[in-house]
């Protein structure tokens, strides 16, 4: 019998059971709060490594009112800001530490594409796989679905700051 350690090494790492993340839960993982917390949910978490977030779009969200009066659409970097948040969720829940001295910065988004319009009643399903990590550099790949169907996908790149030394 062969055992490969690569992937034996990478399920001891990760909850080798897929958690699902509450709302409640998710406010102590990220500093975001209404109208900027996109995301309500996270299912299928895997830390350290995927996770599927979930965000109901509701015609009462705040960016309806002008993004476009008699047909909303849920702007593109708002989507890219739902699976930004859902992937720091997800590294916050990997450091599993003192979270409060911690805050998850945009560095940079590669390759965003937007395929189809995201509006009120739709649920969009928010799947980030991190591609890798070095120190407090973590970059992710991004998939957002409605239904199952491809609705925005982006590269992105985050890094954990001490939020004691942001100035």
């Amino acid at each position: 019998m062969i055992i490969d350690t690569k992937k034996t090494q990478q399920k001891e790492c990760c909850s080798l059971k897929p958690e699902t993340i509450d709302i409640i839960r998710l406010q102590e993982l990220l500093p975001h709060r209404y109208p900027m917390l996109l995301v309500d949910k996270l299912e299928e978490v895997y830390a350290g490594e995927s996770a599927c977030g979930i965000k109901n779009v509701t015609l009462n969200e705040w960016f309806f009112q002008g993004h476009f009066p008699g047909k909303p659409v849920m702007p593109g970097v708002l989507i890219l800001e739902s699976m930004a948040q859902t992937a720091g969720a997800l590294v916050m829940l990997t450091l599993d530490g003192n979270l409060e001295d911690k805050l998850v910065y945009f560095m940079s988004v590669d390759d965003a594409r937007f395929r189809k319009p995201v509006m009120p009643g739709d649920r969009l399903y928010l799947k980030v796989r991190k591609q890798r990590q070095r120190g407090f550099v973590w970059r992710f790949e991004g998939k957002a679905y409605v239904d199952d169907q491809l609705v925005a996908e982006a590269i992105y790149t985050a890094m954990i700051v001490d939020n004691n030394k942001v100035e």
